[in-house]
């Protein structure tokens, strides 16, 4: 549904807006982000879930921002959305700004990832989807990795001291 009102929105405000308007917004925004770097990004690098909330509800999205071959890139993937990959990424003054776009029954609709760090270590998030046409507000959480303990091979035993100070295997043998 949400895919829907957005495409539908973009489609008609793409119809509304002469395309001058939208090129001297285009340059505007270009202005005054700057091409990221990996240092720049270090406190964004990671796997991110954005909860987010627009005109038609809520809605999640999985974010992937990394560095491969010293360029920032990332993906994003919602409920209901395949994974777009981003290679747009920049900088506006503390915030993370990625841009991508995807087809949607054969319409390209831009979209633009915002990430902002916020008070007490929180991170805020916004897309816009349609050059503003459809925003989504919220809260970007960073996921946890997994800990990985020490794989067991099969038949593998953990040496385990007894009171007495000797190995399990020893203590188990002196019985």
């Amino acid at each position: 549904m949400i895919r829907t009102v957005i495409a539908r929105t973009g489609f008609i405000v793409a119809l509304l807006t002469p395309s001058v308007v939208a090129a001297g917004q285009a340059a505007g925004a270009a202005q005054s982000a700057a091409q990221m770097t990996a240092a720049d990004a270090a406190p964004f690098i990671g796997d991110w879930t954005l909860d987010l909330q627009g005109p038609n509800g809520p809605g999640a999205f999985d974010l992937t921002v990394k560095v491969e071959k010293e360029k920032v890139v990332g993906e994003i993937t919602g409920e209901t959305t395949a994974t777009q990959p981003i290679t747009d990424v920049a900088k506006a003054d503390k915030s993370l700004v990625l841009s991508y776009s995807f087809n949607y029954e054969g319409n390209a609709v831009d979209a633009v990832v915002r990430l902002t760090p916020a008070a007490e270590g929180k991170m805020n998030a916004q897309i816009s989807f349609a050059s503003g046409a459809y925003i989504m507000s919220g809260n970007a959480t960073k996921k946890e990795k997994a800990k990985r303990g020490v794989p067991r091979r099969p038949g593998s035993y953990s040496r385990l001291t007894s009171r007495d100070g000797l190995s399990s295997r020893n203590a188990m043998n002196l019985v």
